[in-house]
């Protein structure tokens, strides 16, 4: 609830462009659906070394749903972080992560952080 009534109130704070609010906000919750599946493959694939495809493929998935679902993904994304380094998490992980995330947002291809042997299924 809390995310929904942030992204309503920061929709109309921002005056997103030429958009009615609404898209903007439904955008953001399909792009903030985006982000949470791409963390459940993760955790579901248990795989090493694939963070950062999940990283890039999340923000890229919900990027594609338009400003709204940039936005949401670039908040979730450096929520998430933040909280990581707040809990002890190097910075070099954390910026490397980071890079996946803008490297998703940007549109560019998640595949190129997917690792040798990730199931075809993610």
């Amino acid at each position: 609830m809390k995310l929904l009534t942030g992204l309503l109130l920061c929709s109309l704070v921002l005056g997103v462009s030429s958009q009615p609010w609404i898209d903007f906000v439904d955008q953001a919750v399909r792009g903030s659906w985006d982000m949470w599946r791409a963390y459940s493959d993760m955790r579901e694939a248990n795989f090493i070394n694939s963070d950062k495809y999940f990283h890039a493929r999340g923000n890229y998935d919900a990027a594609r749903r338009g400003p709204g679902g940039v936005w949401a993904a670039e908040v979730l994304s450096d929520a998430r972080e933040n909280l990581q380094q707040f809990l002890g998490r190097g910075a070099e992980d954390t910026e490397a992560d980071q890079f996946a995330n803008r490297w998703g947002r940007s549109g560019k291809d998640p595949n190129h952080f997917r690792p040798k042997g990730l199931p075809d299924k993610y």
